[in-house]
Order: structure tokens, then C-alpha cells, then sequence
């Protein structure tokens, strides 16, 4: 193979051609330590029109919207085979009112985009939700974020009376016909005393019911909190428990076409077969790396000015992530 020469480095490169869509060799896989081919250091240095654009490729592929934001849109919500199943979970365990529901999903499985699918698809004249994010707080900082979740402008100070505001208005809401569903993300980072608030306001019920339906949605260092031997007595109420797991091959695929597509693709650019295996392996099924991947791999391919994102193109994305978090 010919060998071109890079100024940052004192060892020879070997000169990949960049429209390049056969099947890499081992030796070349396994040796691949290369930095941007000549037309994309070129790119950087000789002015074009595209890069007056903050979204780059966006026009020049013809998106209406940039397909791999990780912003959790519902709208791009891909709901392979685990997350259908997650979801039906989260529904079984609200309608039948079964009190503790907990998901658990590695960072970036798509938890919180499920958890904005989910709310959406509650009626609102059944069901009020409060949505807590932020779950780095006090008990008493807790009782006031559910409470102005729910509406409640006026707020008691002591946190004996919060608990008293918080049963009138769930009363309130149960007359009305409305259930209500607290869903609390990052549970993970939940303090003990936090948790055990959480359990007491699960004892809020009528003769016939529980006043709250709570949500549980956390890391895998959530099971490692809730085996505690001091929350003994909350993880007994836990009766419906998922845990989401990263997509397969066969999703990831159908998790970036659905996404170029609702973006408004039109086939440009093509993903190759050995992109694909690239983009998978690298973020092993993880939504948000495949989404961080195939980004920079598109901006690589829009560099080259080529309709087809190819393997290269893709170990360059994977490079860039690798050298963030080494």
C-alpha cells in the first residue's frame, strides 16, 4: 500500500482512498491509527460555502432537522423489541395501580426519551404526572418539587405540612377521577432519607386505593441502592421491575434508518454494511453513542463531499469518542 506522509506524526501512513466501501482487512482493522484522510484536512483549509452553516450537513444531505440530536425527542423514539416491552410495563403498572415501578437502563438506553413517550400517551383527564429530574434534593425540597409538579402555587413551609398539603391535593385529584403518577429520574442518586419519604407518601390511600403511582426510573446503580438492607421495606412494594437493554445489530440498523428517515432523508447518505457493524460494535447498542457516531461519521462523509458513510468514516467517529474519555 502507498504511503503518504502526516506532519503531526513521524511514522508513515498508509493512504486510504476516501470513498473506500470495501471490507477492511485484519491487519488494517487492527492497526487502524489514523488521523483524517488529505480531503478532509483539506476541507479545513480551503473555504466552502457549507461551513457557514451551524448544522453543516443538515442542507446538503436535504434534512428537514438533524436526525441524531440527543436531545430525548420522543418524536425519534425508536421502540425496538426491549423498549416496547419497557413501555408496557410502565402501562401495566400505572393502570392496574400497582403502586412501585421501577426501570432500569445503562446511561443512554433511551430511559428518560421513553419516560417523555410514556407521559405522552397517558390521557390527561385521567392522569396528573409529576415529572422530577433533578433528584439531588432534601425531603423537603422533594415534597415542594411534586407539589409545584402538580400546581400548587402556595406551598407549606414545614415539611409536616407539605405531607398535609400533599394528601389534600391527591384527594382532590382522586375526586376529580384523576389518578396521579410521580415519576422521579436518576433515582439512582436519591438519598436514603430521600427514598424513605417516597415510601411513606406511598401510604397515602383511600379505602379503596393508592393516592400515588410512583416511578422509579434510575442507572444500574439504582438495584445496588434498593438492595440496601435499610429500603428492605420499600423494595418489598416494588411489583413491577424492567431492565432495559442495549439494542442488538439487527436494531441498531433499523434505530438509524428510522431516524434518517424521520428527519427527512431521502437517502443520502448511504450507511455501508461494514458501517453499520462499526457503529455497533463501537457504541455497543448504547442509543446515544449510535447517535454520537453516526453524527460525527455524517460530518466526516459530508467533508468528503460523498453520499456514502462508510467504515472509515465511522473508525474516525469512533477515534474521536475514544480519545474524549480516555
Amino acid at each position: 500500500m502507498a504511503k503518504c506522509h502526516d506532519p503531526w506524526r513521524s511514522d508513515p501512513l498508509p493512504a486510504l482512498r476516501p470513498n473506500r466501501t470495501d471490507k477492511p482487512t485484519h491487519h488494517e482493522v487492527s492497526h487502524f491509527d489514523i488521523s483524517y484522510p488529505h480531503s478532509f484536512l483539506r476541507a479545513f483549509v480551503e473555504p466552502s460555502p457549507y461551513f457557514n452553516s451551524s448544522m453543516l450537513y443538515q442542507r446538503y444531505y436535504g434534512f428537514k432537522e438533524m436526525p441524531f440530536n440527543i436531545t430525548p425527542d420522543p418524536k425519534f423514539l425508536y421502540l425496538s423489541p426491549t423498549h416496547q416491552e419497557a413501555l408496557q410495563h410502565l402501562k401495566y403498572g400505572v393502570e392496574e395501580k400497582k403502586g412501585f415501578i421501577v426501570l432500569v437502563g445503562e446511561v443512554g438506553c433511551g430511559k428518560t426519551t421513553l419516560c417523555r413517550k410514556f407521559l405522552n400517551e397517558l390521557d390527561p383527564a385521567r392522569f396528573a404526572t409529576a415529572l422530577i429530574l433533578n433528584p439531588r434534593v432534601t425531603e423537603t425540597q422533594m415534597l415542594k418539587a411534586i407539589l409545584t409538579e402538580l400546581g400548587e402555587v402556595k406551598l407549606a413551609r414545614s415539611q409536616v405540612d407539605l405531607v398535609a398539603q400533599m394528601n389534600r391535593v391527591l384527594l382532590e385529584f382522586i375526586a376529580k377521577g384523576r389518578d396521579i403518577v410521580l415519576i422521579i429520574d436518576e433515582a439512582q442518586n436519591l438519598s436514603f432519607e430521600v427514598l424513605e419519604q417516597i415510601r411513606l407518601l406511598s401510604n397515602l390511600e383511600t379505602d379503596q386505593q393508592k393516592l400515588l403511582q410512583i416511578v422509579l426510573m434510575g442507572q444500574p446503580e439504582l438495584k445496588e441502592v434498593l438492595a440496601r438492607e435499610e429500603l428492605r421495606q420499600l423494595r418489598q412494594r416494588i411489583l413491577v421491575h424492567y431492565d432495559l437493554h442495549p439494542l442488538s445489530l439487527s436494531d441498531t440498523v433499523h434505530y438509524i434508518h428510522h431516524r434518517l428517515t424521520l428527519a427527512g432523508g431521502t437517502g443520502r447518505p448511504h450507511f455501508t454494511k461494514w458501517a453499520l457493524r462499526a457503529i455497533h460494535r463501537g457504541s455497543k447498542g448504547i442509543p446515544r453513542i449510535v447517535n454520537n457516531l453516526c453524527d460525527k461519521a455524517m460530518l466526516s462523509a459530508f467533508i468528503r463531499e460523498s453520499d456514502e458513510v462508510n467504515y472509515w468514516d465511522v473508525r474516525r467517529a469512533v477515534k474521536e469518542v475514544e480519545t474524549l474519555v480516555a
